[in-house]
């Protein structure tokens, strides 16, 4: 039988009963058709799963009675960062998903010169809420008990003076040849991945992007397409240099 596994924003005890909130309740009720009696594995983000047994189903809602608490360790040991630039529409629901499958640790949106996604304040934290959402998903399925975090869009050049005092190995996918991931140092503290949009870095970023440190990650011969760029790269890295 399949494992269910919930994502719940609230905090989670051993030999308790609680009540699920209401988006995971009305989840496990109407979508999963879950009865009394059925198992279910909680998380939270703390790195842990929380074994349960759902209690009291209604028609949109339920208890669980949580019985077990089991450290998860299957994060990658090497901190992770895409910036990605904002893609056009489940393009960018893609890559959340796939870089929370990866392992990543951090994922930042990014306004660039060509962008062609512009998103105003209000759409800005819509847009944020729905790829948490996204992320949230992809933990679930891939058994990651701590979630990515998603910090809210920037534009370029706010992002990289924001990075000041990081010390983690700074890389972008630019035009000219670079150095492949077997090629690199081991990044001690971490990697940066900066992705640009369809339609390529703008001359602007290009400069930024070189005056704060980044260097060329080369992904081979074949032109990639934004969504499938950063994910081969952080697979590269992860091959050789995290739990890949």
């Amino acid at each position: 039988m399949r494992r269910i596994r919930l994502h719940v924003d609230i905090p989670l005890t051993v030999s308790e009963s609680l009540a699920l909130p209401d988006g995971a309740a009305e989840h496990a009720v109407r979508v999963l058709r879950m009865r009394d009696g059925d198992a279910v594995t909680l998380f939270n983000g703390d790195g842990h799963d929380y074994e349960g047994v759902l209690e009291n189903v209604g028609k949109r809602t339920a208890d669980v009675r949580v019985h077990a608490a089991h450290p998860i360790a299957n994060e990658s040991p090497l901190p992770l960062t895409l910036a990605q630039a904002i893609a056009r529409g489940e393009k960018m629901d893609w890559v959340v998903q796939k870089a929370t499958e990866l392992g990543v640790t951090n994922i930042m949106p990014l306004h660039t010169e060509r962008s062609e996604v512009r998103l105003d304040e209000r759409r800005a934290a819509k847009r944020l809420s729905h790829w948490q959402s996204v992320a949230v998903s992809a933990c679930e399925q891939s058994g990651r008990a701590r979630l990515p975090h998603i910090a809210p869009a920037q534009s370029l050049t706010q992002w990289l003076a924001s990075l000041s005092d990081v010390a983690a190995l700074r890389l972008a996918l630019l035009p000219e040849r670079g150095r492949r991931a077997r090629d690199l140092e081991p990044p001690g503290a971490g990697a940066i991945l900066a992705v640009g949009p369809e339609g390529g870095w703008g001359k602007r970023d290009l400069e930024a992007l070189r005056s704060a440190g980044f260097q060329a990650l080369q992904l081979g011969p074949r032109v990639l397409r934004t969504e499938t760029a950063g994910l081969v790269g952080l697979t590269a890295l992860q091959a050789h240099f995290g739990d890949l």
